[in-house]
């Protein structure tokens, strides 16, 4: 008797058990395989293929782009081709980090990759999902009277005045009211005159720190990474890097900033006297920026405090570098934040956090070594998506900001279609 009552017993907890699995109440992954749990740092949606973009970009004379690239260049007038195409100088300073417009025209220039890219260009505007405006806004501005008195800024307000011009003439800016159309506007500054009449357009920015909410929001943009200027770490395979890395801590850079970018004052202050910590004052020379490759490999980690705009390109030389970085800004936006979780190889501070004497340096060494290299390793996965290429490369910095322009579309159809309709623009938003 008590055999068939145990038998009985049994046979319904297996079939509760068979039933809760079916339901999905319990994973049996999670019991016997523990590791298949865990987060990756790159979300599936990375490794996700599906049909390039098809983008459509204006002929814009050599004037609005790689005409500023050289002075000595008189001809203003021959389109740009695959074959024509001027190599970003490898010493140009600290234009460099602001050069993502160079590589997005780049990438639509480059003929071949097939369908294995995000986006292809097509010639035929009619067939276009997007329209990109190769306006190098950062390099006119770095170029035209960056100090914002120099009379050549007249330039630089003149080429954005043209620019908008020849959209708004454009029946595929009316169509959409621009909504569909990629801007590069990395530089904090760039565009300045004229960006306001660009609010409807998806624009390709570095943060939103110079920016209303009323023209950019991270609904509509793409944040893009700096191009970083310290040279990548390609052969970083020693047997144990985080003993071999015998700093804690490296900073090196400008500490008078505006913004949240006065607490690297503090921290200059914070952070001095401390043996394994270098924290150094440095204007971006090409002498300090070999300096900083060297320091950044040397080091477990890297601080990346938040500059005159929220973020700047120290974080994403920290990346090249497999120095995990250490981010103290407490309104950065990150690159492909869908696709990629930061907190698998980087560390995090508020900026209160950050100026409690001791609290940041005591947290940094009692760091697990264990998750050091963890998180060292993913780095070294994931830094290929912070690399600029010519000829384009899958999954590189250009491949993933397209994809980011393609996960932004959906959006802009349901605004395009609603404005086609809407009589009261914006109704919910009005006080009753």
């Amino acid at each position: 008797m008590y055999g068939k009552v145990i038998l009985s017993m049994v046979f319904i907890f297996l079939l509760l058990f068979s039933y809760s699995i079916f339901i999905g109440t319990i994973d049996i992954r999670s019991y016997f395989f523990p590791l298949l749990q865990q987060s990756p740092a790159v979300a599936p949606s990375v490794c996700a293929t599906g049909p390039p973009l098809k983008v459509y970009m204006y002929d814009l004379p050599p004037r609005f782009h790689v005409g500023m690239m050289d002075h000595r260049n008189d001809d203003y007038n021959t389109p740009v081709t695959a074959e024509n195409l001027p190599r970003w100088p490898n010493n140009s300073g600290l234009r460099k980090q602001h050069s993502v417009e160079y590589w997005l025209m780049a990438s639509l220039l480059y003929e071949g990759g097939g369908e294995e890219r995000e986006a292809v260009r097509v010639l035929d505007p009619e067939k276009a999902d997007a329209f990109f405006v190769p306006f190098f806004s950062s390099l006119s501005f770095n170029t035209h009277g960056h100090t914002m008195t120099d009379p050549e800024t007249e330039i630089d307000r003149q080429l954005q005045v043209d620019v908008v011009e020849m959209l708004y003439k454009s029946k595929y800016w009316q169509k959409s009211g621009g909504r569909d159309h990629v801007i590069p506007m990395t530089h904090p500054n760039a565009f300045r005159f004229l960006r306001q009449q660009l609010n409807a357009s998806i624009l390709i920015v570095a943060d939103f720190g110079r920016y209303p909410k009323s023209m950019s929001t991270l609904s509509k943009d793409v944040v893009a990474p700096y191009v970083h200027v310290v040279d990548s770490f390609t052969d970083d395979e020693l047997p144990d890097p985080f003993e071999s890395r015998t700093k804690l801590l490296f900073f090196r850079g400008n500490t008078v900033r505006k913004d949240e970018g006065k607490v690297r004052a503090k921290l200059a202050k914070i952070l001095a006297g401390y043996d394994d910590v270098h924290f150094e004052r440095s204007s971006p020379t090409t002498e300090a920026i070999k300096a900083s490759t060297q320091g950044m490999r040397s080091s477990k980690f890297c601080l990346h405090p938040a500059g005159d705009t929220p973020s700047s390109c120290r974080l994403f030389d920290a990346i090249v570098s497999h120095c995990v970085p250490v981010i103290v800004s407490d309104q950065i936006e990150l690159p492909y934040e869908d696709d990629i979780d930061y907190s698998q190889f980087s560390v995090f501070f508020s900026i209160n956090e950050a100026i409690q004497p001791g609290y940041m340096v005591d947290q940094l060494r009692q760091f697990p070594k264990e998750r050091w290299i963890k998180m060292w390793k993913q780095l070294k996965n994931i830094s290929h998506h912070f690399e600029f290429h010519y000829p384009p490369e899958k999954e590189d910095a250009v491949d993933m900001l397209w994809r980011q322009v393609k996960h932004k579309l959906p959006g802009v159809q349901l605004a395009v279609h609603r404005s086609r309709r809407l009589k009261i623009p914006d109704w919910w938003q009005r006080p009753r």
